[in-house]
């Protein structure tokens, strides 16, 4: 745990909660997996303090944002007062980011399921063109989103410890007319593609439905922000990881129904699969103009006037609303040059290659890969299921014993090490993958058991090593913009004419798993070294030698600062 300041400026009490409170409370109630680093205290000590010191904090009101009627308010409303209204917005809000998230993912990567049933002899595609198509999805996808996360960045550093936003929602009094409308266009573009008569006309389809899939994420994590306190937030934000795996196995059994309306409207089965879910993202979209809840002040029809004031009075006591005649903060090149000068981003990077690329790979070939095994094309498509409901088990049941074990390093590793082993065994019996069925599909199936825990790992990893909000704002942005371009290396590495023995899909994987595998452990051993050379260093020897601005300045850089292992 972080139980040292290295933002703490005597005359500036929002300063020191928005760092020390929110990551004090990160290590423990974020995702649900934060480990600790060396700590003064217990983790005992640190649940038993947790709400306390967020209950003081906000009612303590910082005197600069709330007035002392309102401090009171804060005050007086009751531990089960904040447990109902919380569970009433947790089953309004999180249950429609979940459904639109996983609507996201199998939108973009239903085209392997199109793939077995007969799209690139319909389109008189190659191998190759199919795998930049593939790969031009990433393209406006990666660099949109970088855009809005380093546009937003005073959003982000105004809320302490949030992932940076999209900018242009921010301005929206309504967040569920842009979420709503984004989700809907999105949804017309993969109806669409049931259209598509070519390469070119795909890759059209591609690169739009990349470019509006780009604010979702963002969008919802700035809505998350609307409701929620940093601390109360990253759990939330957790359970989205699970939708990755879910929605393969969704894609699969929405597919095998699918695709039995081939030949309907004189239409091919693989057309009906993007024109019906494509339908069916367009309708959630709509549904969010009535049903995706937009700010506190405008849900009176199930809120009291308290809970309400309640929700907002509590924003504006962490400075996460700002106060009138603040100036935003602009893009800081300064703070961003910190960023690319930071080597454990880059250790981090390639740790998230070993899921992006990879995960990436094996979710547009799965299908083709149960295929290859000898079953009928909706037989394969039904195969995909189990695969994806163990990743999504498996992400969940990391986050639970990462959070038990109170380090962050091993529940990273172990299932890079179970990647590995996966690859290791498809690579050495896919060449006879029809008389190797069950060693096959275990292995398929180990592979996501490694797969999907290593995202969410990786990005707490890197949110609890970065110290400043403006830092750890830019470095979460550019770690994650460079980490999803994997998604483009693992459009290529499953070629075509290789298969079934896929070597170079197969070996890449396991490559990338392995020098994952390398990275963490280099990063644990550097970040266990600079740890021990700064304990030896006392508070009061740090102090004596630097000011409160210069540690301020140093960031997580600062000897006061504890990196998490």
């Amino acid at each position: 745990y972080i139980t040292q300041s290295v933002e703490q400026s005597p005359s500036n009490t929002l300063t020191t909660y928005n760092f020390t409170s929110h990551y004090v409370l990160w290590t423990r109630a974020s995702f649900p997996t934060m480990p600790p680093t060396n700590s003064i205290h217990s983790p005992k000590e640190i649940d038993a303090e947790k709400h306390e010191m967020v209950s003081n904090e906000v009612a303590r009101g910082h005197n600069e944002h709330i007035s002392a009627v309102d401090a009171d308010f804060l005050a007086g409303f009751t531990d089960e007062q904040r447990r109902r209204v919380l569970r009433k917005v947790d089953w309004r809000l999180v249950p429609m980011l979940l459904i639109l998230y996983l609507i996201s993912f199998i939108d973009r990567a239903n085209i392997g399921n199109a793939k077995i049933e007969g799209l690139l002899p319909s389109l008189n595609m190659s191998g190759t063109q199919y795998n930049i198509a593939l790969a031009i999805f990433f393209v406006p996808y990666t660099l949109a989103g970088e855009c809005l996360r380093l546009q937003n960045v005073s959003t982000s550093a105004n809320a302490g410890s949030e992932i940076p936003s999209n900018m242009i929602l921010d301005k929206f009094n309504r967040p569920s007319v842009f979420m709503g409308t984004i989700v809907f266009i999105w949804g017309v573009i993969v109806m669409c593609t049931g259209f598509v008569t070519g390469f070119a006309s795909l890759c059209v389809t591609r690169v739009f439905l990349g470019l509006f899939e780009a604010g979702f994420f963002p969008g919802a994590i700035l809505i998350i922000s609307k409701w929620y306190l940093p601390h109360e937030s990253q759990t939330r934000i957790a359970i989205f990881f699970t939708a990755s795996a879910l929605a393969g196995a969704f894609s699969g059994l929405l597919a095998y129904g699918i695709v039995r309306m081939d030949g309907v409207a004189g239409y091919e089965g693989w057309r009906w699969i993007f024109i019906l879910e494509g339908l069916a993202s367009a309708i959630a979209g709509l549904a969010c103009f009535w049903l995706l809840i937009d700010t506190p002040a405008r849900s009176t029809s199930w809120l009291s006037a308290d809970e309400i004031r309640y929700l907002e009075l509590r924003q504006v006591a962490i400075g996460r609303f700002k106060p009138a005649g603040h100036k935003e903060k602009h893009f800081d090149m300064r703070v961003f040059l910190t960023v690319l000068k930071d080597w454990k981003i880059y250790l981090l990077i390639i740790a998230f290659w070993s899921n992006v690329t990879p995960n990436y790979g094996l979710k547009f070939t799965m299908p083709q890969i149960m295929k290859n095994m000898g079953y009928s094309s909706a037989n394969a498509q039904l195969l995909t299921i189990p695969a994806y409901t163990v990743g999504a088990i498996s992400a969940y049941s990391f986050s639970v014993l990462s959070d038990r074990l109170k380090w962050r390093m091993p529940t990273i590793v172990v299932p890079q090490m179970a990647v590995v082993i996966a690859y290791a065994i498809l690579f050495a019996k896919a060449a006879d993958i029809k008389n190797n069925i069950g060693a096959c599909y275990f292995a398929v199936c180990l592979a996501c058991f490694g797969l999907y825990p290593i995202g969410p790992g990786v990005q707490a990893w890197n949110m609890n090593n970065l110290a400043g909000p403006s830092k750890r704002a830019m470095g979460i942005g550019f770690m994650t913009g460079v980490g999803n371009m994997g998604g483009i290396t693992g459009s290529f590495i499953f070629i075509e004419k290789e298969a079934p023995k896929y070597p170079s899909g197969f070996g890449s994987s396991l490559a990338f798993a392995a020098a994952g595998i390398v990275a963490c452990f280099t990063l644990e051993f550097l970040l266990w070294k600079i740890n021990g050379k700064n304990a030896k260093l006392s508070e009061e020897e740090v102090r004596d030698q630097y000011s409160d601005e210069e540690l301020d300045r140093m960031g997580d850089k600062s000897p006061l600062f504890r990196y998490t292992l």
